[in-house]
């Protein structure tokens, strides 16, 4: 994987890729953020050398470089998931990427559906915790201490200084913020009822498809880490309707703004 590491971030720093201060995440419906940045530089994941390709129709193919509120950053303009055929080891390569090209902070965005019933959709969770229920970890593999500490601390995933940030900018800007436990399964398919309610029994305040995985290798290689769920759906067991993905979509591009804007705010505090 070294070697792997190494021959894309070579590409990359030839493409104009230069020492950025942040790396930022876009999840499902979650690309506007890309029209706020002064972009220098753009590379399709699939020109990048050992490069996973995105695979799901709403989400983008890019790495993307430039000028975010005075600050370098590098954003994925779409991201991995298992549930794409992807190990995980593959999903969070880019993490890995991002971390050698130089980057302190990382910053992940996702939709997600809203477990605890005192959240609606249209508003915005910051997790605090997570659940990790995909079956496997990103550092179950031969050779990941050379990379850094194979057993990695996960009391604190998220950096309690970034979160504190987020919600101070989220109260000055009048947006309606939760705090919870995002829970992480392989999907695609969505949950049942009786898995809705087991989800609410063990913790989790929210469910999504990716975001753990990611974090998991933020914290093997020291880096900064937060993360925000864009809430696109209710999962209330007892009165559980079929999913409309395009609803789902719509409501993450509704709710987009509001990430935007702490995202922007925070980006200038770094």
């Amino acid at each position: 994987m070294i070697k792997f590491i190494e021959e894309s971030t070579k590409y990359l720093i030839k493409k104009g890729f230069d020492n950025p201060e942040a790396g930022i995440i876009l999840g499902t419906g979650l690309g506007q953020l890309i029209s706020e940045i002064e972009i220098i530089a753009e590379a399709s994941y699939n020109h990048i050398p050992n490069f996973p390709t995105a695979t799901v129709e709403f989400h983008k193919g890019k790495l993307i470089y430039g000028n975010f509120e005075g600050k370098k950053v590098v954003v994925m303009q779409g991201r991995f998931h298992v549930y794409e055929g992807y190990t995980l080891q593959d999903v969070t390569f880019p993490v890995r990427i991002m971390e050698n090209l130089g980057i302190k902070t990382l910053l992940v965005s996702n939709a997600a559906g809203a477990v605890n019933l005192n959240f609606k959709k249209g508003e915005l969770m910051l997790i605090d915790d997570h659940i990790n229920l995909q079956g496997s970890s990103p550092l179950a593999f031969k050779g990941v201490e050379q990379l850094g500490e194979r057993f990695t601390d996960m009391s604190a995933p998220y950096d309690a200084e970034i979160n504190s940030k987020i919600e101070t900018i989220a109260k000055d800007n009048g947006i309606k913020l939760h705090k919870g436990v995002y829970a992480s399964v392989v999907g695609p398919q969505l949950e049942t009822r009786a898995e809705y309610r087991m989800l609410k029994i063990i913790g989790a305040d929210a469910i999504g498809m990716s975001t753990v995985p990611e974090i998991i290798v933020a914290n093997h290689l020291k880096l900064k880490a937060a993360a925000v769920s864009v809430l696109t759906d209710e999962c209330d067991p007892d009165n559980l309707e079929p999913v409309d993905i395009a609803e789902i979509i719509a409501m993450a591009a509704k709710a987009e703004p509001n990430m935007i804007t702490l995202f922007k705010e925070l980006i200038k505090t770094i």
